[in-house]
């Protein structure tokens, strides 16, 4: 059983700018439930995650929402908000009035696009990561490496909301040993918190473009060591992942990376985390259990 725990659908002319950057050209094109739904059929994946795409725009979560409510393999939907507006708690009241507002299981913002590296400190901020706890919602971090001290503390300061760590917090891959050396700590140090799981998505584009499995395999590993399987999760991350891979490569890549691991251990980082974290059984019809 697997579950891809981070994938984006989009269409450009909805107001993904940044789509609009130089050597994005192969994601230049709407990607549709149906595109997804051919994806996941070719690989054997049972269900999903559908996560905002830098849009920032609340449109998009009601559009979303409605691709869940019709999408069967889509079991749950980040969606976006401004953590920091102070509107936090009436905007989660709007989308899960929304159709499909019932398969919500999570909220993220731009953190990566905020210049500040300690911007998760400001007090606006917490108090709204404060509603999203409330709410009984989970808070997606999409960071940069520079990032994860601001992330340790507010994981700290707020032991009630259950927070994720996507793409492993941007590790610069593609840099190798010195890549690794300077992620390693802030990364340890914020798995130190139960509060925090991650995603073992995103990799392959932190990568070099001549990347293999190898190159991703210290950086896996840490983060088996650091979280252990319980903690982490695989995404696709589809379809940014295509900048560097296609969707089975990603699945193989990370299948590659990981070290030695039982059979529950796999099902946990395929499945039973993405379906622990986010709340995804009994959303649609029964989840198959995992291995006992």
């Amino acid at each position: 059983m697997i579950i891809d725990s981070h994938h984006h659908l989009w269409r450009p002319e909805r107001g993904y700018t940044w789509l609009n950057e130089p050597g994005l050209e192969v994601l230049r094109r709407p990607f549709t439930p149906q595109d997804l739904t051919a994806e996941l059929t070719a690989t054997g994946v049972q269900g999903t995650v559908l996560v905002e795409g830098g849009r920032c725009h609340p449109d998009e979560a009601a559009e979303f929402l409605g691709y869940a409510a019709d999408t069967a393999p889509i079991l749950g939907v980040v969606a976006w908000l401004d953590v920091g507006s102070g509107e936090v708690g009436e905007t989660i009241a709007g989308y899960r009035r929304l159709r499909g507002g019932e398969l919500l299981v999570g909220l993220r913002s731009q953190v990566q696009g905020e210049t500040d590296p300690d911007y998760l400190d400001r007090p606006e901020v917490r108090r709204g990561l404060a509603e999203i706890a409330a709410a009984g919602l989970v808070f997606d971090l999409v960071i940069r490496a520079d990032q994860l001290p601001s992330a340790v503390r507010a994981a700290r300061a707020l032991p009630e909301l259950r927070f994720v760590l996507d793409h492993l917090g941007k590790p610069r891959i593609d840099e190798g040993a010195a890549g690794l050396r300077r992620w390693r700590t802030p990364f340890a140090d914020l798995a130190a918190h139960p509060n925090v799981t991650a995603k073992l998505s995103g990799l392959v584009t932190e990568a070099a473009p001549d990347w293999s499995p190898a190159d991703l395999r210290p950086f896996v590993e840490v983060a088996v060591t650091q979280f252990g399987p319980q903690r982490l999760m695989f995404g696709s991350d589809w379809p940014v992942c295509l900048l560097r891979a296609d969707y089975p490569g990603v699945l193989r890549a990370l299948q590659a990376a990981l070290p030695p691991l039982a059979d529950r251990q796999r099902y946990e980082i395929f499945a039973g985390t993405a379906l622990r974290t986010y709340d995804l059984a009994g959303r649609r019809d029964p989840v198959p259990a995992g291995p006992a």
